[in-house]
């Protein structure tokens, strides 16, 4: 328990002290002018409460991810509960500080029209397709868990089919009514049941405290196939949303396009990713303790699904309103990241289409063929969207780094700060990319009948974060060329 509260403990410093510096590395300016105070339309650029956009934010980018994904995360054993902290510190809350500022000073540009303006036209239109697609792959992928809860949990004629209907339908009107109507309203309160929960579950942990694992002991890979499973890269890519995730870079927009002042950039975008790394915290070390064990938790996960340890671990340790609270999350915040998704989706072909979104019929344009690709897609194995989504989702944070490190640098600021992370996450991205079953290695097995040695994919991962270090020094010396040429 006592490394559990270090952990907490080092989590919110990181938000005041890290978070500070960042914000001052970057020169958040109070006094700028924001996107909805230039360009208010009554329907993405709304100016709402900065509380409500903190808890809009949150629930964008949270996902399952700090539950679902700590909670099997956390079988790689103490090295989880350190990505958790260090990973949301150093990577995961910059990345979305920054990403969300620049769109703030970009009009609230989508996450390609901001990569694009820093690395290229030709990374922009790859970008725009790719993060497209990811965004619909989202919104299909996010409908399945809720579907299957939901059909659970009422009459049999409300059978799965129905209620995916149902959540597609809410979907569809999520992605077109303006942003205070339904997501202004409904995601407040799933927010803060969301938070609630997690914090009746802390609580429960120091109730529970001789059974809360310490960092310090066991530290080794507790997955029941280590060499096929070894920390690196595979943790840092299941642990995502609870550490850094690409997709969050594409969440901020919308609410940079809300936010009345700069100066709540960093309690927003910053604050949100370090809650939800308290969450993940939480819920890492309480599958563990609720569980009794990391072999246990392995046994119940072999036999069960991190859905029904939520369920029980909530029942359990918080009685029947904590099971409500159990079912409100996990149906609530599949849900609430999957709207957003195909919300953002609509922002980004609305962006690089140039199509203003102030009328119904010029959105309606622009998001039938996102909803008829959606539906498409969602006819695909949900395992095979499932495991693409994850490395995807890392990709686009490599993009989103890089990007950032190259504005730093071009303004002058300590760019060091992104520079680190984009390298480090650049080799996690490519390493996984190479060894893990789903990317090449399954290709070259089908091929060749045998799958790339681990040691070579992280050797390709090394060797493609170096070639981007030294293409990132070239485009320092050409910087430094041009500030001489202009003194």
């Amino acid at each position: 328990m006592i490394s559990f509260v270090i952990a907490l403990a080092a989590l919110i410093i990181g938000y005041f002290v890290y978070g500070r510096f960042v914000a001052r590395v970057v020169g958040v300016d109070p006094s700028r002018p924001t996107p909805v105070q230039t360009m208010a339309d009554g329907v993405d650029y709304v100016e709402l409460p900065t509380w409500k956009i903190f808890l809009i934010q949150f629930l964008n980018i949270a996902g399952l991810g700090p539950i679902f994904g700590a909670i099997m995360g956390v079988m790689y054993g103490p090295a989880a509960f350190l990505w958790i902290v260090f990973g949301t510190i150093f990577a995961g809350a910059v990345h979305d500080f920054t990403s969300g500022l620049l769109s703030l000073r970009e009009g609230g540009a989508s996450l390609p029209e901001i990569v694009g303006q820093e690395l290229g036209q030709k990374v922009k239109g790859v970008l725009r397709v790719f993060a497209l697609l990811l965004m619909i792959l989202v919104g299909a992928v996010f409908v399945y868990n809720p579907a299957d809860l939901l059909a659970m949990l009422t009459p049999d004629h409300l059978d799965r089919l129905f209620w995916i209907v149902v959540i597609f339908a809410y979907y569809m009107a999520a992605t077109l009514l303006p942003i205070d109507k339904l997501i202004g309203k409904l995601y407040p309160l799933f927010g803060v049941a969301l938070l609630f929960m997690a914090l009746g579950i802390m609580v429960m942990l120091f109730v529970h405290s001789s059974t809360v694992p310490e960092i310090w002991d066991q530290f080794y890979n507790h997955k029941p196939d280590p060499e096929a499973n070894p920390i690196f890269p595979m943790m840092f890519v299941s642990i995502a949303c609870g550490a850094i995730s690409g997709f969050h870079a594409t969440q901020s927009p919308m609410m940079a396009r809300c936010l009345k002042s700069e100066k709540y950039a960093r309690p927003v975008f910053y604050g949100a990713m370090v809650t939800e790394g308290i969450v993940a915290l939480i819920w890492a070390a309480a599958a563990v303790a609720f569980t009794g064990g990391y072999g246990q938790l392995q046994d119940f996960l072999g036999s069960g699904s991190p859905a029904l340890l939520v369920d029980r671990l909530s029942r359990t340790w918080l009685g029947a309103f904590g099971g409500i609270l159990a079912i409100l999350g996990v149906i609530a915040a599949p849900i609430t990241s999957g709207d957003t998704a195909l919300r953002s989706a609509r922002l980004i072909a609305a962006d690089f289409m140039s199509i203003k979104q102030k009328k119904i019929a010029k959105r309606l344009l622009v998001s039938i063929p996102i909803f008829v690709l959606c539906f498409i897609i969602m006819l695909l194995p949900y395992d095979a969207l499932w495991r693409y989504f994850a490395w995807c989702n890392q990709v686009l944070s490599v993009f989103t780094l890089w990007a950032v490190t190259v504005w730093l640098a071009r303004n002058r600021k300590l760019f060091i700060i992104t520079l680190v992370p984009a390298l480090f996450m650049t080799c996690v991205t490519v390493t996984y990319i190479f060894f893990a079953p789903e990317g090449f290695s399954a290709i070259t097995e089908h091929i060749l009948g045998v799958a790339i040695d681990y040691w070579i994919a992280v050797g390709i991962g090394c060797g493609v974060a170096a070639a981007f270090l030294g293409l990132f020094m070239r485009y320092l010396q050409g910087l430094r060329r041009e500030n001489l040429m202009a003194a």
